[in-house]
C-alpha cells in the first residue's frame, strides 16, 4: 500500500533581536509539533534585520534541523513586513503565525488544528487578560479595540493577536492585498472567511523585553484606523461644520447685542479661548489629512515591503490554491 501523503503546516515566526529566547522557543515548539502526527510541520523564521545574534542562531538551527528555514532582511522593516514575507514564502496547506517570545503558547497549535478540522478557515487566539502589562497600556489597548470597531467596518475582536492558523485559500487572499502600509489584524478581518476564536490568558516573556514602545504602539494604532476607515476625515468635516454653525449663531447674537446695546468692548479671555480652540481644531484636521496623505505617498512610490538579504529557502512564489 502506498504511504498516505500528509498535509503540511508552515509556522511563520517573525524575529527581531530574539537571541535570548530562540533556542528555548524552538525547543518548546518542537515538543508540540512532535505530537502532531497527521501533519508535516516546517518552521520559517523571519529575521527582521536583528542587531544581535538572531541570524547566526537561526543558521545554526537550520543546519541541525531540515524543517527549519529562515529569511533575513537587509534592515528592520517591521513585524508587518516579517509576517508578509513569511506568508509569501510559505507553501504549506495551512499556515501558522506566531511570535518567538513565547507569549503565544505553542500548546495552542493542536487546538487550532482542531478548529480547522471543524470547517473553519482560520483559528485565532485572543487574550482575555493582560497580566504583566501596565494599567495605562492595558487601558489604551482596550480603547483602541473599541474605537477601531466603531470607526471601521472590520470586526476586530477585543484582545485579538496575530497568533493564528489559516488555510491556504485565506493566506492567498491576504497576500493579494499587497499594500505597503499594512495592518494585518485588519487585513485578516477584511478578507473575510470563517474564524474561530480561542481565548487564552496573557503570558509574560520568559526572558528579554518587549520591542514595542508606547509610541510605536500608538503609531500602529493610528495605522490600524487610517488604513481601513475614512471616519476621521468625516469627523473633521463634521467638526468644521458644527463650529461654523456655532460661529454663525455667535455672529448673529453679537450683531443683535450691538444694535440694541451699542458697541461693547469684547473680552480678551473669550477672544483668546476662541482663537486657541479654533487653532487646535485646525491643527487636528490638518494632522488627520496628513496621515491619509502620508499613506497615499507611501503607496504610490511602490517601494518593496521588504528587501531580502539571506535565506535558505528556494526563491519562488506561494503555493496555488
Amino acid at each position: 500500500m502506498s504511504e498516505t501523503i500528509k498535509e503540511t503546516i508552515d509556522i511563520i515566526v517573525p524575529c527581531y533581536n530574539e537571541e535570548d529566547v530562540l533556542n528555548m522557543f524552538y525547543t518548546e515548539l518542537t515538543k508540540v509539533t512532535d505530537t502532531i502526527k497527521d501533519y508535516t510541520c516546517r518552521c520559517i523564521f523571519v529575521d527582521d534585520g536583528s542587531r544581535d545574534n538572531t541570524l547566526p542562531i537561526l543558521r545554526e538551527l537550520a543546519e541541525k534541523n531540515d524543517n527549519v528555514k529562515y529569511i533575513s532582511f537587509s534592515k528592520n522593516f517591521g513585524k508587518e513586513a516579517g509576517m508578509y514575507a513569511g506568508l509569501e514564502a510559505s507553501t504549506g496547506d495551512y499556515v501558522v503565525i506566531m511570535d518567538a517570545d513565547l507569549q503565544h503558547p505553542p500548546t495552542m497549535i493542536p487546538d487550532m488544528i482542531e478548529g480547522i478540522k471543524e470547517g473553519y478557515d482560520c483559528c485565532a487566539a485572543r487574550r482575555t487578560t493582560r497580566k504583566g502589562e501596565s494599567k495605562i497600556r492595558s487601558f489604551f489597548s482596550r480603547m483602541f479595540y473599541r474605537l477601531n470597531k466603531k470607526m471601521t467596518k472590520i470586526d476586530l475582536v477585543q484582545g485579538a493577536v496575530d497568533f493564528r492558523i489559516m488555510t491556504r485559500q485565506m493566506v492567498n487572499a491576504v497576500l493579494s492585498l499587497s499594500e505597503r502600509q499594512r495592518f494585518s489584524k485588519g487585513i485578516f478581518g477584511w478578507v473575510g472567511f470563517k474564524t474561530k476564536w480561542l481565548p487564552y490568558e496573557n503570558v509574560e516573556r520568559p526572558v528579554g523585553t518587549t520591542k514595542w514602545s508606547f509610541w510605536g504602539l500608538f503609531k500602529y494604532a493610528i495605522d490600524g484606523i487610517t488604513c481601513f476607515s475614512v471616519a476621521p476625515l468625516r469627523m473633521a468635516t463634521a467638526m468644521g461644520f458644527f463650529i461654523s454653525i456655532i460661529a454663525f449663531i455667535y455672529i448673529i447674537i453679537t450683531l443683535v447685542q450691538t444694535l440694541i446695546f451699542g458697541i461693547s468692548v469684547p473680552g480678551y479671555v473669550t477672544t483668546l479661548c476662541a482663537i486657541l480652540f479654533l487653532g487646535g481644531v485646525v491643527e487636528i484636521s490638518i494632522g488627520i489629512l496628513g496621515e491619509y496623505i502620508a499613506n497615499i505617498y507611501m503607496e504610490v512610490k511602490k517601494r518593496p515591503i521588504y528587501i531580502l538579504k539571506d535565506t535558505n529557502l528556494p526563491l519562488g512564489g506561494t503555493k496555488d490554491e
